[in-house]
């Protein structure tokens, strides 16, 4: 007989209480280990997010600067100026400043989580 986590959660006698300490203990044994496909989307998502905050960082101190009066600004300039920031913010990312492979962990372990909840939900 198959009891879900919510009904023994819901019930108080010794019985119950004691087989949701079997399964709290199964699922210790379960592994929630991450595909290599996962482990690759998490590294690009990471470095991707890591490209687009280093992009924010250097817009906003662009935004610090004065205008360039030798090339009197305008339109074009802030173009120009906004997609090469874009590519100085890529290269910077893949490059690496430290930021991807903390995130990169962070994905991992969430998705290693994910997956023990799954498996869990699935051995009741």
């Amino acid at each position: 007989m198959d009891t879900s986590i919510s009904q023994i959660a819901n019930s108080s006698d010794a019985a119950s209480v004691e087989k949701a300490r079997q399964l709290l203990r199964q699922a210790d044994g379960v592994s929630g280990k991450v595909s290599t496909q996962q482990r690759a989307q998490a590294h690009k998502i990471a470095q991707d997010f890591e490209a687009l905050f280093l992009g924010m960082m250097m817009k906003s101190m662009r935004a610090t600067v004065g205008q360039d009066a030798l090339t009197g600004g305008g339109h074009g300039e802030e173009v120009f100026r906004s997609l090469l920031d874009q590519e100085y913010a890529a290269v910077a990312a893949k490059r690496g400043v430290g930021l991807a492979p903390l995130i990169e962990k962070e994905i991992v372990r969430q998705e290693e989580s994910r997956n023990n909840l799954k498996k869990l939900d699935t051995t009741e």
